[in-house]
């Protein structure tokens, strides 16, 4: 009997509004508040809460019904901040301890790539904030962008955490099958749970296209597909926003997750999270993927993010900043900072043309890559300002300080 675990990343970056070079020195609000704000209700009305209340019937439906989440930091302040409703819908399905919660970056960042502290305070910062909002602790970790290595693994085991999501790129995989669970190369225990990519898209890209073999996709076509699968698991891995925004509540998404559940259960499949996938299934073999791998595009690479020059200087000039940041202990400076390294920045200054590509314009706020890198960079040159004059009154106050000492 195959099982099948569900996971959903939950997750809207702090966009920025339309920043000139003039504003550099002069305005230090970056984000764009009402076109956030914005987006944000419009998922909520589209995806969260019609979505929220499915799984909780279907929860209280079935038993046997499992799901997990990843939230990220900023989309979690947001909800906290603007819609405290729809973060009270999420803590009512975690209440059914049949909803598992995993660890990530809060602020959705490419840090690990480029700074491993950094790295790792933002996991600890995530790891704290799951606590206080949904009083759990994650055992899981899940990178942004399913972005994974084995220096990566390796160092969240180190952390505590006893398995990683990562995606089951044929590249990597060869011929074997992403439905087992494995072991990551250079860990003494971390499993590794790997998306199945073919039929997680099958709902979060294909399953609106008409042009597609398989359209329409039914609950009960798609059920036999996996119960015919003779292996471990079949992991479903994908945006939340795949029911209601990515794939609109008038193609039948949200009837088709109604009915899947009971269809599974029906041809002897079950539900697991993954902590249950990983005290359940023994490794198979080990995973080994010395380079990065990742779920965006045809290419499952970081070409999304770090493909092109305007998006390899931005980021390379936001690390850079690190030592500076952090030295003036200035909570409010520090926290830009880190809403500036969300993967999402870096995304929409992607150039490349590929099949999928238009996601690459979803919720995108510029119209052309070129205005995000310029926008970025405004920004960017204006945090840097405002930390060096913040050091520059610290080091003033100091020898004021040591004057007055002295005399």
């Amino acid at each position: 009997m195959v099982s099948v675990c569900f996971y959903f990343q939950v997750h809207q970056p702090y966009r920025l509004k339309h920043y000139q070079i003039f504003d550099i020195g002069k305005n230090h609000d970056y984000f764009d508040t009402q076109k956030n704000s914005s987006i944000l209700q419009r998922v909520i009305k589209k995806c969260y809460l019609p979505m929220n209340k499915l799984l909780l019937e279907l929860l209280d439906k079935h038993p046997e019904f499992r799901v997990s989440f990843s939230f990220s930091g900023v989309l979690l302040d947001q909800l906290e901040e603007f819609y405290p409703e729809t973060l009270d819908s999420f803590k009512e399905l975690v209440s059914t301890k049949r909803v598992e919660i995993l660890d990530e970056t809060y602020h959705h960042s490419l840090a690990f790539i480029y700074s491993k502290n950094e790295f790792k305070r933002q996991i600890l910062l995530h790891n704290k904030r799951i606590k206080s909002i949904f009083k759990v602790s994650p055992k899981i970790f899940r990178n942004t962008e399913l972005i994974y290595n084995n220096e990566l693994a390796y160092m969240v085991e180190k952390l505590g955490y006893k398995g990683v999501l990562s995606e089951g790129a044929d590249k990597i995989l060869g011929w074997r099958s992403p439905n087992f669970v494995y072991r990551a190369v250079g860990t003494d225990k971390l499993r590794v749970l790997l998306k199945n990519y073919r039929l997680s898209d099958d709902i979060a890209f294909r399953f609106s296209n008409r042009n597609w073999p398989g359209f329409p996709l039914t609950a009960e076509k798609y059920a036999s597909w996996i119960s015919n699968i003779k292996e471990d698991v079949v992991n479903l891995f994908m945006d939340y926003e795949t029911f209601g925004e990515h794939q609109w509540p008038e193609t039948g998404i949200f009837d088709f997750m109604k009915k899947l559940p009971e269809e599974l259960l029906n041809k002897n499949v079950d539900f697991k999270t993954p902590s249950e996938v990983i005290r359940k299934f023994k490794p198979v073999g080990y995973f080994d993927s010395h380079s990065f791998i990742s779920w965006a595009d045809i290419e499952r690479d970081l070409s999304a993010w770090l493909g092109n020059q305007l998006q390899q200087s931005t980021i390379k000039e936001l690390y850079v900043l690190e030592d500076k940041i952090l030295k003036t202990k200035d909570k409010k400076l520090i926290e830009d900072w880190r809403r500036l390294q969300t993967s999402d920045h870096f995304y929409y200054m992607c150039i490349k043309w590929f099949s999928d590509g238009d996601v690459h314009k979803y919720f995108n706020p510029y119209n052309t890559p070129y205005d995000a890198f310029i926008t970025f960079m405004n920004v960017l040159n204006d945090l840097n300002y405002r930390a060096d004059e913040i050091l520059k009154r610290q080091e003033g106050s100091q020898v004021k300080k040591q004057v007055k000492a002295s005399s």
